[in-house]
């Protein structure tokens, strides 16, 4: 009997197991047009974390399947497929394309639109097309990929950041960065002080994509910001089903400078001084340095990333946790970034009300090494040595004088730059929060009516410190030297905006409206001061704010799925500006016309896209100066200079000049443009030709002394137009099981013309720009009318028979018989004529490749490194008993004096460079896949410049931080 029970009993616990026994499935994941693999498709029971994603060749295995399960597989751009679990051990599964993804979606501000039903010039670069590399300013990832924009890469320092220009900007002293938007939060780029990057606080592990907006008929919904153009980014999120996934990613880098600056030896230097009259050999040393070997050093860094993402039922998130150090080819400069992103998402009442938070959050160190080196590196004369066992300066050899019975500096002596590197201390801590929460609730009283509110919080805050000894040669005072500054800048948004979108059956037609208002407020705080044994605070710290208050709309219609009209307008009132201008508007308006769609062209199955753009709006700038413009404010007098009442010494503050009717810049905008697709968009291009007007330009001009508190004003006195046109094409040379090949290139044609820039109508006006070292408040460049903004201000050389420049003989322009101010004459200009990009990715089984190249033509480059010390009395220094290093140039045109205003000194800087070289190699597996790449960047340049570096900002070469040829090896592991 008690047998019986024992089997019975035994019996019973089996019959639940045969009904919940766990399985495995197994299968293969392809595309149901090509046959072809899905690798990364994402398989997961449905309702569970239990999931797991496909292989190189789309194989997948997934283990405790049930009886009842439903499996579901998706990936990106096809359509999801949901396969109930019937005990099955192997399921195929072909996907289908699905059409409505395929035609990518792109973000137009404050709402989205598809590539098919875009009407303004805007264009997409997403993760898989970004540069690669030990990337840690954001903008790096895009350079090269877009037409009509221009990102110019920072200098060499550790975390620098570039500049961006999106169809050559639209101001003159105003600000030509373009309007940057990261999930929603519109940044406030002037950053803290100390801030090396603005953008860094975004770490490019987690961007998904970047949206260009170029044309006012895409940027109006932005107002007064976007003249300059909008750039919208969108950080990586987590996605809804997918099973847990681990990564970690870690690059690892090494970089050198490519080259340095050609400069005398000692042998050479020795050769001038003994050669030169008035001259003392005497003051030469013994010793042959390479000042420059010595302040420079192999970067060396690392960059890692750990990434935990899931989607589980109605809510999905992604983590980030992000560590980025790098030192300098500057001795002694460093950079680390310890960043953590989150976004969280969750759908409720059956997806009726979406909520989503995205926070990034960031703290750099920094230590600046003295940037002063890299000019005392090329001047500081080769013949002497490092240290002095004499020397009062920390044993650091310096050009003393005698001072009674003290050894001091020589006040205008170039210093040693390896002191100036080892004793100058330069740090600070920089924490930035970006936050955004966003709620999104379909209206349930009427079909395609939803409400959106969305608050957004940047802050950032530093706190720095700068030592110099009294020990130090750089150092003039007799004691030591410490300054302190800290900041805060703080950014509070708030949007909420009705959209609506529906189809009106009747006429065949699709309609998206979008209303809204928007509430934007900002703050910044600053306080630096020095310490002197205690002393107190000459003056307060600085606070400002200013707010923006909007108002906007757009409505887009789709007929027939054939013809686009779009419009929108936006209000804007910003406290920066005179009460009686507060208030700007901003209209746009734009048409498509969807060709391929026409009943003519029905036959024609290779052609996927013909479309017609053309589109109209106005902008606006008001980054134009600082808060209070318009208000008669006080400053700090310079130099911190104090007034003697008896026998105390007070700080004083001065008035400054102001407008009181300053307004913001204002551009119209036209464009027009096409877009192309054939054989499924396999190749594809676009042409765009644009034409831009911006009034009422903010410049600083002359007026009469007095009449404003100063004899010059910052003011509305200019007009400026701009033309162009973009080109891009893109395709798949070859696309297989084994082998793909994509390409894109792109290129800008582009200028720009002065038209009005005076408050009167004299002719011969211009303002002096663009500073230069040599002599005291030289410039080389100017703004004119009928001129490029960046356009150089020169002396046109003559040369003899062999070519050579001679010394003092320039063109006598005006036929006078004499060679004055007024042949001195604008000439060439830094801005190019046109500039391109070229990018292949080539795929061959697990192997990867790609490479791009970018190229910049009919710029010029003024090398003041060469003008500034390219002549002997720049070394001789007479009568100072000191000696300075000469460029090697002098060699050549053997210059006794100063030439700083001669074209002699005005290169072509047209380039080519192979910006970025990566291959990798990818091992996909059942529980871990495994990435190697091996990634060059600023790998080769073809150039006849004569300096480090054709891509200059400004188009003046004087003394830069050289940017380094770095090689980054890089692992990565997906769990």
């Amino acid at each position: 009997m008690r047998t019986f029970i024992k089997s019975t009993l035994y019996l019973l616990l089996l019959l639940p197991m045969s009904f919940f026994a766990q399985n495995t499935v197994s299968g293969t994941v392809t595309e149901s047009a090509t046959s072809l693999p899905v690798p990364g498709a994402n398989v997961i029971v449905k309702g569970t974390t239990n999931g797991t994603t496909t292989d190189f060749d789309g194989n997948y295995t997934i283990e405790n399947v049930s009886a009842g399960d439903v499996l579901v597989y998706s990936f990106l751009g096809f359509v999801t497929q949901e396969v109930p679990y019937e005990g099955q051990s192997t399921i195929d599964i072909l996907l289908d394309e699905d059409q409505a993804t395929l035609d990518e979606v792109v973000l137009i501000g404050y709402g989205a639109t598809s590539e098919q039903d875009a009407t303004g010039a805007v264009q997409k670069v997403s993760a898989e097309d970004f540069n690669q590399g030990a990337v840690v300013a954001p903008e790096e990832l895009i350079a090269g990929k877009s037409a009509g924009v221009q990102i110019v890469p920072g200098d060499g320092a550790p975390g620098s950041g570039g500049s961006i220009r999106i169809r050559g900007g639209a101001s003159l002293s105003g600000s030509n960065d373009p309007l940057i938007v990261v999930d929603g939060v519109p940044l406030d780029q002037r950053g803290v002080q100390g801030s090396r990057n603005a953008l860094n606080s975004i770490n490019p592990n987690e961007i998904e994509d970047f949206t260009i907006l170029k044309d006012a008929a895409a940027t109006s919904i932005y107002g007064s910001r976007a003249s300059n153009g909008v750039i919208l980014i969108t950080t990586k999120k987590g996605k809804k089903d997918t099973p847990f996934q681990f990564t970690y990613d870690v690059k690892t880098s090494i970089g050198n400078i490519t080259d340095k600056v050609d400069v005398l030896n000692a042998e050479q230097f020795r050769n001038i001084i003994n050669n030169t009259p008035g001259t003392d050999p005497e003051l030469l040393g013994d010793a042959s340095t390479d000042w420059q070997e010595l302040i420079y050093q192999t970067s060396v860094g690392a960059i890692h990333n750990l990434t935990a993402t899931q989607g589980v039922g109605n809510f999905y998130y992604r983590l980030n946790f992000n560590h980025t150090q790098q030192t300098g080819v500057l001795k002694r400069d460093y950079y680390q970034r310890d960043a953590f992103n989150i976004s969280l998402n969750q759908d409720l009442f059956d997806n009726q009300l979406k909520l989503t938070l995205t926070s990034k959050n960031s703290l750099d160190q920094n230590n600046f090494a003295n940037r002063g080196a890299i000019g005392a590196a090329v001047a500081f004369d080769p013949t002497q040595a490092v240290y002095d066992p004499n020397s009062p300066f920390d044993g650091y050899f310096e050009f003393t004088r005698a001072t009674g019975s003290d050894i001091t500096q020589q006040n205008l002596a170039t210093r040693n730059p390896v002191a100036l590197i080892a004793q100058t201390e330069d740090s600070n801590q920089t924490r930035r929060s970006i936050t955004n929460l966003n709620a999104e609730w379909k209206l349930p009283w009427v079909d395609g009516l939803k409400a959106v509110v969305s608050g957004g919080f940047d802050y950032s805050e530093v706190q720095g410190a700068t030592f110099l000894p009294i020990t130090a040669a750089s150092n003039t005072s007799n004691i030591n030297q410490f300054s302190n500054y800290d900041g805060i800048n703080r950014n509070l948004l708030l949007d909420t905006y009705v959209n609506y979108q529906n189809e009106i059956e009747a006429i065949s037609t699709e309609i998206d409206a979008t209303a809204g208002h928007s509430y934007q407020e900002f703050y910044s705080y600053s306080d630096s001061y020095g310490t002197e044994q205690d002393q107190e605070r000459d003056f307060p710290e600085y606070i400002s704010r200013n707010a923006l208050e909007s108002y906007f709309g757009r409505v887009s219609f789709d007929i027939n799925n054939k013809y686009l009209i779009s419009g929108s307008i936006r209000a804007d009132g910003s406290s920066r500006v005179a009460p009686q201008n507060r208030w700007g508007y901003f209209p746009a308006a734009s048409i498509g016309w969807k060709v391929q769609n026409e009943k003519f062209l029905e036959n024609a199955n290779w052609l996927t896209q013909l479309k017609l753009r053309a589109g109209y709006g106005e902008t606006g700038n008001y980054e134009i100066g600082q808060d209070y413009g318009y208000l008669g404010i006080y400053t700090p007098s310079v130099g911190g200079a104090s007034y003697q009442f008896g026998n105390e010494f007070v700080p004083t503050l001065r008035p400054e000049e102001y407008d009181e009717n300053l307004k913001w810049e204002a551009l119209k905008n036209y464009n027009a443009g096409i877009d192309l697709g054939f054989f499924d968009n396999r190749l594809t291009g676009s042409v765009d030709a644009y034409y831009r007007e911006t009034k009422d330009l903010v410049a600083v001009v002359p007026i009469p002394a007095g009449a404003n508190l100063s004899d010059q004003l910052l003011t509305n006195v200019g007009t400026a137009i701009s033309r162009g046109i973009e080109v891009a094409v893109g395709g798949d040379l070859a696309r297989s099981e084994d082998f793909n090949w994509s390409v894109n290139y792109n290129i800008t044609f582009q200028e720009k013309e002065i038209t009005k820039l005076s408050l009167g109508d004299d002719p011969d006006f211009f303002i002096p720009q663009g500073g230069i070292s040599g002599g005291v408040g030289n410039t080389i460049q100017l703004w004119k009318k009928g001129f490029d903004p960046s356009t150089f201000f020169v002396f046109r050389q003559v040369y003899n028979e062999q070519g050579q420049p001679i010394e003092g003989a320039y063109v006598d322009v005006n036929g006078d018989n004499q060679i004055t101010e007024a042949d001195r004459q604008p000439y060439k200009k830094a801005t190019p004529d046109y500039f391109m990009g070229f990018t292949n990715t080539l795929n061959y089984k697990n192997f990867d490749l790609n490479f791009t190249f970018r190229g910049s033509f009919g710029n010029y480059v003024y090398n003041n490194t060469k003008s500034s010390n390219g002549f002997v009395e720049a070394g001789t220094n007479t009568p100072s008993d000191y000696y300075s290093n000469l460029n090697a140039n002098v060699l050549e045109t053997n210059f006794q004096n100063s030439q700083f205003f001669s074209d002699y000194y005005l290169e072509a800087a047209d380039f080519v460079k192979l910006d970025n070289l990566s291959i990798g190699y990818t091992i996909p597996g059942e529980k871990v896949d495994f990435r190697a790449s091996l990634t060059a960047s600023n790998v080769l340049t073809i150039t006849n410049y004569d300096g480090l570096d054709p891509e200059v900002f400004g188009g003046i070469d004087n003394n830069f931080y050289p940017r380094s040829r770095r090689f980054v090896l890089g692992l990565n592991f997906a769990f």
